[in-house]
């Protein structure tokens, strides 16, 4: 055979064929459907668990919003809208919105700003940085229940230990959570405290993550400690700042334990959150329908807030 029928040869060899595409592209799927298979069978049990705990939850509050029931919890008729025409109309929405606004201005920028203070200066200290670190830390092991009950001794207005050093202050006690103007100021008191620690824990670790030669370079170029803060930490910190936000606003809207435990929403109404209206309608009041629309309408909100933040608020994070 020649050398150019051997070059023929080889290049009609050498030239995949229509059958072996096809071979080729059925191999291709077979092995994409058994990964997605394996992907789905480790996936299996923890999409069992979002589809009993979250999905059929929300599906059931969707229809529970649209129908009117008995104190037993069972459906007694379809009203269509009507429950989220008497939210609105009632102001049971907006109160419950004011109140939750205002308890979150409260609690979420004095937790983060003092957990932000707080890291920032332990975290070039040489000694007793650790010490430091398990005190702040501290209220983050407590339950929202076990802090609730010592707070509220701490509250009580004449055995408590706030108004004894006031006392010896020589100022008047104060009535934490008897009065409407200083209950809902209390019970933010007790919850920066107590988020003080996951924010704490959060923003030394992102202290941490930031390399040291960007503040020895902004040394030499004589940079003071503020000038750092404000153009090295605050920038490589944001991404870290924007998670604590997002994650304080959310808690703070779904906050109900400590409020449920020092003033059951009272006085007049003054702490009144919207988790907490949502709880007294469909559990005090066995409302489970308009509780059922005032959870659609907190969960809508909430996604709001998210998405605002989401789409204009990430733009100032500085990603490395």
């Amino acid at each position: 055979m020649s050398e150019l029928d051997n070059q023929l040869s080889l290049a009609i060899h050498g030239k995949p064929t229509a059958a072996v595409t096809y071979n080729r592209t059925a191999s291709l799927k077979k092995m994409r459907f058994r990964e997605n298979v394996l992907a789905y069978t480790f996936l299996a049990p923890s999409l069992f668990l979002f589809a009993i705990f979250l999905f059929y939850p929300i599906l059931k509050s969707v229809y529970l919003s649209l129908h009117s029931t008995d104190p037993t919890g069972q459906v007694a008729a379809y009203v269509g809208l009507d429950n989220f025409k008497e939210l609105f109309s009632s102001g049971l929405f907006w109160n419950g919105m004011k109140v939750t606004a205002m308890f979150s201005l409260l609690t979420v920028p004095t937790s983060i700003l003092l957990a932000l203070l707080l890291a920032a200066l332990t975290h070039n200290l040489r000694w007793g940085k650790r010490g430091f670190q398990f005190a702040f830390s501290l209220p983050l092991v407590l339950a929202v229940g076990t802090s609730s009950i010592i707070w509220k001794f701490l509250f009580h207005p004449s055995l408590g230990m706030l108004n004894y050093f006031l006392g010896l202050a020589g100022v008047a006690p104060i009535p934490w959570l008897v009065s409407p103007e200083w209950a809902l100021l209390s019970v933010s008191l007790m919850t920066v405290w107590m988020n003080l620690g996951f924010n704490y824990i959060i923003l030394s670790s992102g202290l941490q993550g930031i390399p040291d030669e960007l503040y020895e370079s902004a040394k030499i170029d004589g940079a003071g400690a503020v000038t750092m803060f404000r153009i090295i930490t605050m920038p490589l910190l944001s991404p870290t700042l924007f998670f604590v936000v997002l994650v304080s606003i959310i808690s703070a809207f779904q906050s109900f334990g400590q409020i449920n435990i020092l003033t059951s929403g009272g006085p007049m109404d003054s702490t009144s959150v919207f988790v907490f209206s949502i709880f007294q309608e469909s559990f005090i009041n066995f409302r489970f329908g308009a509780g059922s629309t005032q959870a659609l309408m907190l969960f809508l909100v909430i996604l709001l807030l998210t998405y605002i933040q989401f789409k204009w608020v990430e733009r100032k994070v500085h990603y490395q």
